[in-house]
């Protein structure tokens, strides 16, 4: 422990600070995974709006680095704009079910 007050009042600072990022990065965290959940795209639409915010408060705030709340933003949205389309995928790729032949004897 620390014996100025100078630094004992650093030591405080210093966890609140580490406590408010801790709480910004988690809450952002389930924003996430809440948001590729989704399963309707114009809620995720919607939601990606808030969660990219969330991402460059982190990033101005130093909690993480930039070109990493880039990256996150860019990988969310491309699955966010592949919601619509997996349905039509899916529905293209999908063979008809092969019918069996019955011997007559």
């Amino acid at each position: 422990m620390a014996n100025h007050k100078a630094t004992q009042k650093d030591t405080r600072q210093a966890n609140k600070r580490r406590e408010r990022n801790r709480y910004h990065g988690k809450t952002t965290r389930n924003a996430m995974r809440d948001l590729m959940a989704m399963d309707v795209q114009g809620d995720a639409k919607d939601k990606l709006k808030s969660v990219e915010a969330m991402l460059d408060k982190l990033a101005k705030r130093n909690i993480i680095h930039k070109n990493k709340a880039a990256n996150l933003k860019s990988a969310l949205a491309k699955k966010v704009n592949a919601i619509g389309t997996e349905v039509a995928v899916v529905a293209k790729t999908r063979k008809p079910a092969a019918k069996k032949a019955t011997s007559k004897k």
